[in-house]
């Protein structure tokens, strides 16, 4: 689970890239008569700003909608601990009792998905599932000195002794998660005494079967008696704002971003006024600032990767038989693999996504190089230069001395030899002083 001291930018991004909230189902309005409902939702990212608003949303209109209850199949490597607390305090004041279940078999809500399980009033789990693993790290990416990962530990520990005891869960297991690491399968987060979690089931359905009539405790210490039986389920998805906000909040999307963005600003700069390559560049990079916001970013892994692109930049203009090359391959593949600093295998970059595009830039820089080494092997083709060395026709006869017109690209330019030249007869051009040519016999 990470901290991230500067959320600022990523709150305020995520809520402020349209405003409208989260649009539920008029049908989800009920009625004493219509029956119970059950407000459905799937949360399968990581706890960022965008989830949190989702979940908060969804809370909300249950709320609205006077449900029965709101179930989250949940399924997250963790997540930031401000938009998990964001999501705890919610759903503490719900009036709707909330429920989490890890599933399907093979999930797991591990870090920040172990609190938000914890904090629920019901909590669930599928066969195969497991939770835990919810010791805090830097949301920088980089090492906490000792005192600051002390503090940082015992401060998310004690939140979670908190809300497991006034839960009646498991206190010690729930601590040891925290500072140990400690992961818990369903069996043994069911079969601990007291449990960490109220039941171990296959699906939504049997949830719902097997909490009808069960009498609840509230955070508040009130009782509520769940009527579950035959509910209507509503399923609440994210809107399209969400979903495109939460997908690039991925590791490999945003590093993907950063890529494109860097990329299209160079070319801009190669190219002043092709504009569509600074205009997609320009809005990758924002997107990606924004979705870096919401990862643990190491940020010695940021500046390898800017000085990998200077370097293969700087190729282009210093000759260096291709050790600027190397050496600019070589930082953008190490900044890459430590850009994201996470101990969950979802939140670093795949070596497979890495190696293409190291590979796409290192292919450019060197095409561009070919290219300018092309170029500079060429004969010029303007003024003086580009003038010698080219044949040409006699238009009338040349004799030493004198001048005569000759026929050069498709222009008469007047000219001189210094040996007798016929007309008609093909010349080359071997000086220019000012407007008139010397010319040989070819």
């Amino acid at each position: 689970m990470t901290t991230l001291l500067p959320r600022m930018l990523a709150g305020g991004l995520a809520f402020a890239i349209g405003a409208a909230a989260l649009s539920m189902p008029s049908r989800a309005q009920t009625t004493a008569d219509a029956g119970p409902v059950v407000y459905s939702a799937e949360v399968d990212s990581i706890i960022h700003p965008v989830s949190a608003e989702f979940m908060i949303a969804t809370i909300d209109a249950a709320d609205r909608a006077q449900a029965e209850m709101v179930v989250f199949t949940l399924r997250t490597p963790g997540g930031l601990v401000d938009s998990t607390r964001d999501i705890v305090t919610r759903m503490l004041a719900a009036r709707t009792p909330v429920a989490v279940f890890v599933g399907p078999a093979g999930a797991r809500a591990a870090s920040a998905g172990f609190i938000l399980t914890i904090a629920a009033d019901v909590a669930a789990m599928a066969p195969g599932t497991h939770i835990g693993a919810a010791h805090p790290v830097s949301g920088t990416g980089t090492a906490m000195d000792e005192t600051s990962s002390k503090k940082a530990a015992q401060d998310v520990a004690a939140y979670t002794r908190t809300l497991a005891a006034r839960r009646n869960r498991n206190v010690p297991f729930a601590e040891q998660a925290v500072n140990d690491s400690r992961a818990f399968t369903d069996q043994e987060a069911l079969s601990a005494s007291p449990p960490l979690v109220d039941l171990v089931v296959p699906d939504v359905a049997e949830l719902l079967r097997q909490l009808d009539g069960r009498t609840i405790t509230r955070f508040d210490g009130t009782t509520a008696t769940l009527s579950t039986a035959n509910a209507r389920i509503v399923s609440i998805a994210m809107t399209l704002r969400q979903r495109v906000l939460s997908a690039i909040a991925h590791p490999n999307i945003a590093y993907m971003l950063l890529s494109l963005g860097m990329l299209g600003l160079t070319i801009e700069l190669w190219s002043p006024g092709a504009i569509i390559p600074g205009v997609v560049g320009g809005v990758s990079l924002l997107l990606a600032f924004f979705a870096l916001q919401l990862l643990p970013v190491n940020y010695a892994g940021l500046l390898l990767i800017v000085l990998g692109l200077v370097l293969l930049g700087l190729e282009i203009k210093v000759t260096s038989y291709g050790l600027l090359t190397v050496g600019g391959a070589v930082s953008l593949i190490f900044g890459s693999m430590i850009l994201v600093d996470s101990p969950s295998p979802e939140l670093r970059l795949s070596l497979r996504f890495v190696i293409p595009v190291v590979v796409a830039f290192v292919t450019l820089a060197v095409l561009l190089v070919r290219l300018g080494l092309a170029a500079q092997r060429q004969l010029p083709v303007t003024g003086v230069e580009g003038m010698i060395g080219q044949t040409g026709r006699a238009l009338t006869p040349l004799a030493p001395g004198t001048t005569g017109r000759v026929a050069v690209r498709g222009e008469i330019w007047q000219a001189r030899a210094a040996d007798p030249i016929a007309q008609n007869d093909r010349v080359r051009i071997v000086d220019m002083d000012g407007l008139i040519l010397s010319v040989l016999k070819d």
